[in-house]
């Protein structure tokens, strides 16, 4: 087969899979970054967007960002993520999803790149999940994270939403632990949250409750609001492109 006849072939089977598959994009603005009971934009407000791929086979890839703050010892304020993965169902009310997420900080020279894999299981209303990095934050230390979340429907276009997680392994140790740097003490915590959302028009709304049950004193910092654990209150904004004309 000669090139021309190759590259050919190789653009309608990619055409083919494009004209199977979605692209959408979303934004969010949101009160705090909050990453599993840590606020990563020291308890200031995120912009946030990603742009997802996803194919009726059940594969899928994407990219999301959102700007940082962790605190002034530390270089960079953006981390942009990159997944792929894939999800499918067994029956109607069990169904399974497994991936790979890279967390990158383009503009830091401070925080390392690393990646994390995850399975999943849904089953109706509720979701396991389980993570793991064997390079936590760039420190060559595993790292795991264990969730449930349980999501329902309720009235009037508002939902419910319960999480709770529990972060464990060597990974958490490795900060650096010299006076002004940010180190997390306990190696084991856990994290949770409840929220409320409401779809007004083509915006989805969410006030969540979030927090830890990490003591103010675990975590090393100069500023108390860099890596935040404390309950809080946080509130969001969102909505995901193209608009459907329902």
């Amino acid at each position: 087969m000669k090139l021309s006849q190759g590259l050919a072939a190789v653009g309608l089977s990619f055409a083919a899979i494009a004209a199977h598959a979605e692209v959408t994009g979303t934004v969010t603005a949101i009160t705090d970054y909050n990453f599993r009971g840590i606020s990563l934009s020291a308890n200031d407000p995120a912009l946030q967007g990603s742009i997802d791929w996803a194919q009726e086979s059940g594969f899928y890839a994407g990219a999301w960002a959102s700007n940082i703050d962790y605190g002034d010892e530390t270089d960079g304020d953006l981390e942009v993520d990159l997944y792929l993965g894939f999800a499918g169902a067994f029956n109607d009310d069990l169904g399974y999803d497994v991936g790979l997420v890279y967390y990158t900080y383009p503009s830091s020279d401070d925080i390392k790149d690393y990646p994390e894999i995850y399975a999943g299981l849904t089953y109706k209303w509720l979701e396991l999940k389980q993570w793991y990095t064997n390079d936590y934050s760039g420190s060559d230390n595993d790292a795991y994270y264990t969730e449930a979340n349980a999501s329902f429907e309720l009235p009037a276009d508002f939902s419910l939403s319960l999480h709770v997680g529990y972060n464990y392994g060597e990974g958490y140790d490795a900060a650096p632990a010299e006076e002004g740097d940010v180190q997390l003490k306990d190696s084991q915590y856990m994290d949770y949250s409840i929220g409320v959302g409401y779809t007004l028009g083509h915006f989805d709304l969410g006030l969540s409750y979030v927090g830890t049950d990490l003591d103010k004193g675990d975590y090393l910092f100069s500023d108390e609001d860099v890596f935040k654990s404390e309950d809080r209150v946080i509130f969001s904004i969102a909505t995901t492109f193209p608009w459907s004309n329902e």
